[in-house]
């Protein structure tokens, strides 16, 4: 089993960097492979909302190799962990521009039924609402959240500082032990013979018509 990790920091070696490398670290003990991927300090273009992507095998438009990497390598996934640094109060802009381009155009095949978690890391504020934020990518694309006995948070502003918050660092813990559970209690499943849900109904309206 393998998890993918997206990073939302720009700093290789930040609070969010060391939160992440905490899930994967107990994700090993474990025996679950896992890859953090930052997204770098780069401008990433937003979703811009073209529709080129549902004519052209879910590709999207923007080429900068960031969004079609991360398709590949969650195809090949088992879970997904998203990652991110708390700014304003919310998830940082650049991370958002980056799930909302994989989430919009990949085929959702690559996303449902594989568990999902978010980590939120500030320096005082906005974890809860970031973690609101991040956790809807999940709901839509029929992916399970993975719970914890806490929100998935931990407090640091300057690099290593999330180093002193020793429960954030054990909710981390926590939640791959968690993750772990749920992704062997789905391969036991599949294993005696339970199938994924029976496929949704293609139903879609619009409030104005």
């Amino acid at each position: 089993m393998h998890v993918l990790m997206i990073s939302g920091s720009p700093k290789p070696r930040g609070n969010t960097m060391r939160a992440l490398g905490e899930v994967s670290a107990e994700l090993e003990r474990l025996g679950i492979s896992s890859e953090i991927v930052p997204i770098g300090a780069k401008p990433i273009a937003g979703c811009i909302a073209c529709g080129a992507c549902s004519r052209n095998g879910g590709r999207c438009v923007v080429d900068d190799g960031l969004v079609e990497g991360l398709k590949e390598k969650m195809a090949a996934a088992d879970a997904l962990v998203v990652g991110t640094p708390v700014y304003y109060a919310h998830p940082n802009g650049a991370l958002l521009a980056c799930l909302d381009r994989l989430f919009y155009s990949a085929d959702s095949s690559i996303f449902r039924y594989k568990p999902y978690a978010a980590i939120a890391i500030a320096r005082r504020a906005g974890t809860v609402a970031s973690f609101d934020v991040l956790n809807k990518y999940a709901t839509i694309t029929e992916m399970p959240v993975v719970g914890n006995r806490y929100w998935n948070d931990a407090f640091g502003r300057a690099p290593g500082e999330v180093e002193g918050d020793e429960e954030g660092l054990a909710i981390m813990r926590q939640l791959a032990r968690n993750l772990a559970w749920l992704l062997r209690c789905i391969e036991a499943g599949r294993a005696a013979g339970v199938g994924d849900p029976e496929p949704r109904e293609p139903v879609m309206t619009n409030f104005i018509r």
